[in-house]
């Protein structure tokens, strides 16, 4: 049987060439978790196979998410989790959100250190309607919060386009995690479904 590569199994890294020329139900399946939560986006992308490099099957499917109508956007970004909130604490997250946020230890913040974050976290959401967002690798913790906090002050359509680029950024790197230009390192005698 074939398995199908995941954030949560990097073991298995395909190259474009594959994932170009695989079934689109695979090429889909593959490509899943690189949004969070949010399947379709590999979908909206398989049809314009195939790419010529792995940063134009992202910016290909960056276009899907932006070309996504307001509430639509909204919608997706409510399916990120807060940086350091409820779902980090109790362990409800995506195994690439565990990851990014054990970076900076968000899941094992004091008392004092978690009520900041629980407090940016509540303004940024009573303010723009979503979760705010940060590509988290790209940070220290002192980083994080500084950028939390002057994100704050910005305007909602500016919040609407800063949380698709750190959402952008995200994918990116999940992406590098999973798909190589250049390699083919898959399990001996697995081949790809055509």
């Amino acid at each position: 049987m074939n398995r199908v590569p995941t954030i949560r199994s990097m073991t298995t890294r395909f190259t474009l060439e594959q994932l170009n020329g695989c079934a689109p139900e695979f090429f889909c399946a593959a490509l899943a978790e690189i949004w969070e939560h949010a399947p379709w986006v590999a979908r909206g992308v398989v049809h314009k196979r195939p790419f010529a490099t792995v940063e134009a099957l992202h910016m290909a499917m960056v276009a899907v998410v932006a070309a996504q109508d307001v509430p639509a956007r909204i919608a997706f970004y409510a399916g990120h989790p807060e940086l350091a909130g409820e779902d980090a604490r109790r362990g409800t997250m995506t195994e690439a959100s565990v990851a990014e946020q054990g970076t900076l230890s968000l899941a094992r913040l004091d008392e004092r250190e978690a009520e900041r974050w629980n407090a940016l976290n509540r303004a940024y959401r009573l303010r723009f309607g979503f979760p705010f967002i940060l590509c988290i690798r790209r940070h220290t913790r002192e980083s994080a919060l500084e950028a939390f906090e002057r994100r704050l002050q910005h305007e909602r359509a500016t919040e609407l386009t800063t949380a698709l680029d750190e959402i952008a950024a995200i994918a990116r790197m999940r992406l590098d995690r999973l798909v190589s230009e250049a390699f083919h390192a898959t399990t001996p005698g697995e081949s790809i479904p055509s």
